[in-house]
Order: C-alpha cells, then sequence, then structure tokens
C-alpha cells in the first residue's frame, strides 16, 4: 500500500450511525495525482450538479473552470487566499462556483445559494464515485474574481474548487499542511445540531 492510499484509508469517516461508503470516503486533500480529467469526465460532473434539486427549477449556479498550466488557472489561483495558495496549485483543475441573484421576474432569489450547495453536493458524490476529490474553498477573493474575469451583474461569484484524483506526494505541501492531511478527522456529534421539537431540545 503506497502511502497515499494509506491516508485515503485513514480518512474514511468514523462515523456514528452507517451511512453511504462514497460518503464516509469522501474528504478534502490538498493532494492530487498529476493527471488530466478528461472532457468526458467533466460533462459527467456538471450532469450530476445539473439534476440536483433546485427551487422551482430555476438553476441558479454557474460554473468558470480551467486546467493547469492555462493563463485562466494562474488567474484563479491569484484569487485564493494566501493559505490556499500554499497548496492549490496541486489540483489538475481550479474552479470558482458563482449563483445568479435574482429570478427571470428580477425577484431576488433567496434560495439560489442554498441551490448552488445541493449541486455542489451531488458533484461531489460523483466525483468520489469517479475517484475524483473535491476540495471547496471559502477562501476566494470574489470581488477581485469578479473583475478578472468581467463577471456581469447578477452574478456572485462564492468559492472555489480544487479538482483531481486522490493521490499525489505528500512531499509537495509544506509541513504544517502534511500533518493537517493525515490529521484525525472530526466533525461534532448529532446532538449539538439536531433538535426534536424544540430548538436547542435533545434528541
Amino acid at each position: 500500500m503506497t502511502s497515499t492510499e494509506q491516508i485515503q484509508l485513514e480518512n474514511i469517516a468514523d462515523v456514528d450511525h452507517e451511512i453511504f461508503a462514497l460518503l464516509k470516503q469522501r474528504y478534502s486533500p490538498r493532494i492530487f495525482k498529476d493527471e488530466k480529467i478528461s472532457e468526458q469526465q467533466l460533462n459527467q460532473l456538471f450532469e450530476a450538479a445539473r439534476w440536483s434539486a433546485s427551487s422551482n427549477n430555476i438553476q441558479p449556479w454557474r460554473f468558470l473552470y480551467a486546467e493547469k498550466d492555462t493563463d485562466t488557472y494562474d488567474k484563479i489561483l491569484d484569487c485564493l487566499s494566501d493559505f490556499n495558495k500554499k497548496w492549490a496549485s496541486n489540483a489538475p483543475l481550479l474552479m470558482l462556483t458563482a449563483y445568479k441573484e435574482k429570478t427571470e421576474e428580477d425577484k431576488e432569489n433567496f434560495h439560489a445559494l442554498h441551490d448552488l450547495g445541493l449541486c455542489m453536493g451531488s458533484m461531489t458524490v460523483q466525483a468520489q464515485y469517479m475517484g475524483i476529490a473535491l476540495h471547496h474553498m471559502a477562501g476566494v477573493d470574489w470581488k477581485k474574481a469578479h473583475e478578472i474575469f468581467n463577471v456581469p451583474e447578477g452574478y456572485h461569484v462564492t468559492t472555489a474548487v480544487a479538482m483531481g484524483y486522490y493521490g499525489g506526494d505528500l512531499d509537495a505541501l509544506p509541513n504544517d499542511l502534511q500533518k493537517q492531511e493525515v490529521a484525525t478527522r472530526k466533525r461534532i456529534p448529532q446532538s449539538e445540531f439536531v433538535y426534536k421539537g424544540v430548538w436547542g431540545g435533545q434528541q
């Protein structure tokens, strides 16, 4: 077993209740195989997003992606936080997510961000099925992205995503991130976010 395979094995979630295997196996790596994601595979990922749930079927999500060694990739990388810049260049592909803020009737779409999250969840599970990892990043300068990519008014860049096959070389990361890559995964217990009957109550 290689070191990266060992990392994948150790990152399988230690769940309290049994869940779908792909959900247990999913995690957000900062290292990736040096392997291009094919156009067909990308079409599959975006198709998974296309068929996710959407309030009133508005489908407000938008994506801009680029492959490594392209000007657009470098521009997306330049929009990331300094912390994310330390590792994101390991990914074969970088992507920005965005949503359309209003409906066709020019009313604020309160659920647009929710729908974007739903479709990214669908894409993430589809990617996991294909052995592809998605690392979602909140650390992105959306205002800078709007300027660089001439994002039209009425759309809002939200997150960035690093995408690639699980694998890669742990030594590609600085020491502090190597430790994070192999650290034990933790989640708060259900009792802290699930309430039955009354807000803040016990299950």
